[in-house]
This record gives C-alpha cells, structure tokens and sequence, in this order.
C-alpha cells in the first residue's frame, strides 16, 4: 500500500473549508470539499461516495490545487458554444431570417420544401453568412430561440391513410 504524499495543513484546510462556503458554483465547491477531504487523510473510497467524483478526478484536483492553489480549482471553462456569434450578427441573423426563406437562398438543394426553416438550412445559413460551425443541434435550437423563432412540430399524418381515398373524399365534398 502506498503512503500518501498529499497533506493539508490546518490553514490550508480552513482556507479550503472557507472558499467551499463562499463559492455559489458547485463544481467548484465539490472540488474544494474533495481536496479537503483527501488532505486531512479520508479514504479515497470515501470520497468518492461523499462527492461523486471519480479517483482520477480527484488527484487531478489535487495536483492543480498543489500547483495553482485555490485558483487551480476553479472552473476555467469558457463555455459559449452558442455564443460564437455576437449580439450584432444575431440580430442580422433575424433580420435575414425573416427575410429569406431556405428555398430562396439554397434553391431545389434546400432541406424543407416550405417556407420554415430547419436545422440543416440554419446550419448551411451560419456557415456561408458567417462562416461558424457549432457541435450540437442543441446549439442550433438555442440560435433559433435568440432570434425570436419557435420550434414546430410536424402535423400528424396517419400511416394507414390512403392518398387516393383523400382525393375522392375531396372530390367529393366539392360536388356537393
């Protein structure tokens, strides 16, 4: 069994314990309170069921703190995915939405046969106005929210209806 060469020193530990109750960001706060945890001697094992985190994680964490201090635990993510356009190009992104329909712009190569937009032609759209590409459709729905535009569902279509019984139905109701 190996010896442990990671120790907090009370100070260290009160600095963490205080920094764990100030933060309002809670992965950060799981990271102080694991750190904690290891550096005044809990089991690993106890770790992990006290905070969820995985071994790996956690000496990661403990080596960042080690290295950086308290500033190498927090969360340096910048996020943004759907923040690759700036307010300016979204609200020229609306404007050119309402002002052009898919079939307009791409011609027969369009994904709908609608007037709608769709997720391919709003990708199509971005990548040729502003040349950006994001990862996820998620970020694609987001961009339509910003731009004041709402998800439709498709109608209902029965499978078992018949094409051919519509059209005679309709005939039909014209004759009368």
């Amino acid at each position: 069994m190996s010896k442990r060469h990671f120790t907090l020193t009370e100070a260290q530990a009160n600095d963490l314990l205080a920094a764990q109750t100030q933060t309002k960001h809670s992965p950060t706060c799981l990271r102080y309170q694991a750190v904690r945890l290891y550096g005044t001697g809990y089991a690993v094992a106890a770790i992990q069921d006290i905070t969820g985190c995985g071994r790996t994680s956690l000496m990661e964490w403990c080596v960042a703190y080690q290295t950086h201090g308290l500033d190498g635990l927090r969360d340096h993510r910048a996020g943004g995915n759907c923040r690759k356009l700036t307010r300016d190009q979204v609200a020229d992104l609306t404007g050119k939405l309402r002002q052009y329909t898919p079939r307009s712009l791409f011609g027969p190569e369009a994904a709908t046969a609608g007037d709608g937009w769709t997720l391919p032609d709003l990708r199509r759209a971005i990548q040729q106005w502003y040349g950006v590409t994001y990862q996820s459709d998620t970020s694609y729905r987001s961009l339509f929210r910003r731009c004041g535009f709402s998800s439709q569902r498709p109608a209902r279509v029965f499978r078992s209806r018949r094409p051919q019984a519509v059209l005679d139905f309709d005939d039909q109701i014209e004759k009368n």
